[in-house]
């Protein structure tokens, strides 16, 4: 009967989530194709839902462990507080608003998680918003990582026989966040939607806290490692070409787009103009470079970037190129 009862809520997840999923996309088309949602309408393969990933956020939410929901919910307000207001700048700060509210979401995190009890773990946790929403940047990306992450979360519970977590199996997590991205997914790998940072943010907090279940601080970091990795690998066709584009590095490493991963986007690169100011370090070690150090010091806010290829001898990127 007990786990009878688990499986028909997990039959009622995947239903809120494939239903809830496309009565969203129908309902944000018909309101962005006459200009009602401003950012959460991109005109992106002529207009694309953005923030589709409320859906999991609510279901999360509702359907995690007590004291874990939680932490979904401060991520989930404060990542659609960023989709809805976009790129607009905070002039005072010299930051997004986008940004700033990431960011404090991200310390709310990290102070709820400490008080639910996860301690220093609660910042490991907080801190897979960082991958996740890198892997959100193609199609399909973030919700493949996310359901093979489950997979390999619950095997390693098992293996490692993780204690109950409450009154329920520590499994109970893993499997939840695969059932909730399944129902989901079908759109998002079509390309059809978006999750948006309310999505990607969310399944980050939610995987970061499955990963505790399993054994603690150092399943939190392992298993976010691992995560880092995969994402990497997922996207490293589209990794190589911004590389290449933007960063002019002819010859990026995997190391390269791991720490693109680890330490990229808007926060990271926030973080670079802080330490570094406008400099900008050229990295010519072999063992550096094979470690992604051209990435983590790569500064866009440099005020005279130099960069390890002219622009002039960039080939071309098409096939054979």
């Amino acid at each position: 009967m007990y786990y009878s009862s688990i499986i028909i809520a997990f039959i009622l997840v995947f239903i809120l989530s494939a239903v809830g999923t496309a009565v969203l996309n129908i309902i944000f088309r018909f309101l962005g194709k006459r200009g009602y949602l401003g950012n959460l309408y991109p005109n992106v393969r002529g207009g694309t839902p953005r923030a589709i990933g409320v859906i999991p956020f609510l279901i999360l939410s509702f359907f995690m462990i007590p004291g874990a929901n939680s932490l979904i919910l401060i991520i989930g307000i404060f990542a659609l507080i960023d989709d809805i207001i976009g790129r607009k700048k905070c002039e005072p700060l010299g930051i997004e608003w986008g940004q700033l509210s990431r960011g404090i979401g991200i310390l709310l995190v990290i102070i709820a998680g400490i008080i639910e009890g996860y301690w220093i773990s609660a910042i490991f946790i907080a801190f897979m918003v960082q991958p996740m929403n890198i892997s959100d940047m193609q199609p399909g990306s973030t919700c493949i990582v996310t359901m093979i992450m489950c997979i390999v979360t619950v095997i390693l519970m098992l293996i490692v026989g993780s204690p109950m977590v409450g009154e329920l199996p520590a499994v109970y997590t893993p499997l939840l966040i695969f059932v909730v991205c399944l129902g989901y997914c079908p759109l998002d790998f079509s390309g059809k939607i978006m999750l948006g940072e309310v999505g990607n943010h969310t399944f980050g907090v939610a995987l970061g806290l499955a990963f505790y279940y399993v054994g603690g601080l150092w399943s939190v970091i392992l298993l976010g490692i691992i995560t880092t990795a995969l994402i990497a690998f997922v996207r490293r066709n589209n990794l190589r070409v911004f590389f290449r584009q933007k960063l002019r590095i002819l010859n990026p490493t995997f190391g390269d787009y791991f720490m693109d991963v680890l330490t990229g986007g808007g926060l990271g690169d926030l973080c670079r103009k802080w330490i570094l100011k406008d400099k900008q370090y050229v990295v010519k070690n072999p063992i550096l470079i094979s470690l992604g150090f051209r990435r983590l010091l790569y500064n866009p806010h440099a005020a005279h970037p130099k960069a390890y290829t002219p622009r002039k001898q960039i080939p071309s990127l098409a096939k054979g190129g």
